[in-house]
């Protein structure tokens, strides 16, 4: 069966924390230690200011949650409710890249198109709002995905917020002009 997909509200909360839960715990064991992947909690999870501005999609398979993500118009790269540092400045369109924020996809889901479908929900509604580029930071798990892509890394750096450096890539991509 096809993935359904609709932008994600504030009810949907409970179901998607789980997910996220089970993607940075699972998806993240080829490419970071134990240590990494705790560490990795204090600076991902999910912004609800991505829900409130209808920015943020679930993605379903049979009445199950398989994913979640989406793109930001605000200057926050990267981090949940919880984080320090963010940002909720508008960028501007054209001027100013997107932001791709809170991507998830659930284990079992993983490597079926998930993230691609999000990626696009995300770069079409950024596009309809003039935006010219979009930006995002990569854990390592989610490298590979972003680079098939189209997205090009533009500096390799770590945050240790949560005590233990976990390797990030800042990346970017251009996008296509909304079509009217």
């Amino acid at each position: 069966m096809a993935f359904t997909h609709r932008v994600a509200r504030r009810d949907d909360l409970p179901v998607l924390v789980p997910v996220i839960e089970a993607a940075i715990a699972e998806l993240q064991k080829e490419f970071l230690d134990d240590g990494q992947i705790a560490a990795s909690r204090a600076i991902m999870g999910l912004d609800t200011a991505l829900v409130d501005d209808g920015t943020y999609f679930v993605v379903e398979q049979d009445g199950r949650v398989a994913g979640c993500g989406g793109w930001s118009r605000r200057a926050t790269l990267y981090g949940g409710d919880h984080s320090a540092g963010r940002d909720a400045a508008l960028l501007r369109p054209g001027q100013d890249p997107a932001k791709v924020r809170a991507m998830y996809t659930h284990p079992d889901f993983a490597r079926r198109g998930v993230g691609r479908l999000i990626l696009s929900l995300s770069e079409a509604a950024a596009a309809a709002e003039g935006f010219t580029t979009l930006e995002l930071m990569a854990t390592l798990s989610g490298e590979p995905l972003y680079r098939a892509a189209g997205f090009v890394a533009v500096e390799h750096l770590s945050d240790d917020a949560g005590g233990v450096a976990v390797p990030l890539v800042r990346m970017r991509k251009p996008i296509a002009a909304a079509v009217g």
